[in-house]
């Protein structure tokens, strides 16, 4: 492996936040299936969080395809976002296509949107959207603004999307982000509507007296345990693959005396129902 380079952001801005340059698409993809390894997980997503940066997710499920689920960040108001789309979901094989509406800057009924899941429809593959609050924790370590508009991250404007597309499996992580009541409702209408758990769910700050255990009650007694995926929302090294969090989420769930069938599809099954099974 190349030396990092200072000159280089993917050298430089690791360096300043004191994380690992994360190399090669392939060496980072070696380096998490090992972690993933250290820690008895059998797969995981692994997110293109810059659009435009499909091809390194598609080299690293390339690599490992059975232990990678490739998903990748799009701005579907950008001109090009169409051809991307359909590269990412068809010859790259990218599972997920992820929108951050609050970030771009874009409205759940511009036409950019319907074409990606139209896309997603076309191809099997499933959409994931950000919903409510929202930071990006790399700019705030460097102190830079980040600059969102978290109304158009409403849960509500999922449902006709997913009401058009009854096919296509929708992802809201963290729980709604703070918009849990209203993802609950949005998911109450749309079956294909599917909640995550990743994150630390710092959001709970903004409702007083609820708690990460009230929330996973909630959401299977309104929805079931078919639409709620377990996520950690690991994302740099060296501190890897968050374990803490796994540990608290699966002390919840013990608490909740959900029965081992519940468990495994929580932890497991669902991603595999969701994304497919994996490939050798």
């Amino acid at each position: 492996m190349a030396p990092p380079r200072p000159d280089n952001p993917a050298d430089a801005i690791p360096a300043q936040l004191g994380w690992q340059p994360p190399g090669t698409p392939q060496a980072l993809a070696d380096r998490w299936v090992d972690e993933l390894d250290r820690h008895g997980v059998t797969r995981a997503a692994m997110m293109g969080s810059v659009p435009g940066d499909e091809g390194s997710i598609a080299a690293a499920i390339r690599r490992h395809p059975g232990r990678l689920v490739g998903m990748t960040m799009v701005d579907p108001t950008a001109s090009d976002a169409g051809p991307r789309v359909a590269r990412a979901v068809g010859e790259d094989g990218i599972r997920c296509v992820c929108l951050f509406p609050a970030m771009h800057g874009y409205g759940l009924n511009h036409a950019g949107v319907d074409r990606v899941f139209a896309a997603a429809a076309a191809s099997g593959a499933a959409v994931f959207i950000h919903c409510g609050v929202l930071t990006v924790g790399v700019r705030r370590k460097l102190g830079l603004a980040t600059r969102v508009d978290v109304r158009l991250g409403d849960p509500l404007a999922i449902v006709p999307l997913a009401s058009s597309y009854p096919g296509v499996a929708v992802i809201v992580p963290h729980f709604g982000a703070g918009f849990f009541r209203e993802t609950l409702m949005a998911a109450d209408i749309c079956p294909n509507i599917h909640l995550d758990t990743s994150s630390s769910n710092g959001w709970l700050k903004y409702v007083p007296g609820l708690t990460l255990a009230s929330v996973f009650r909630q959401t299977l007694d309104t929805l079931g345990p078919d639409r709620l995926l377990f996520g950690s929302d690991s994302s740099f090294f060296p501190r890897g693959w968050q374990r803490p969090l796994y540990e608290t989420q699966a002390s919840i769930l013990d608490d909740l005396e959900v029965d081992d069938g519940v468990r495994a599809r929580i932890l497991a099954g669902n991603f595999d129902r969701v994304f497919g099974a994996a490939s050798s």
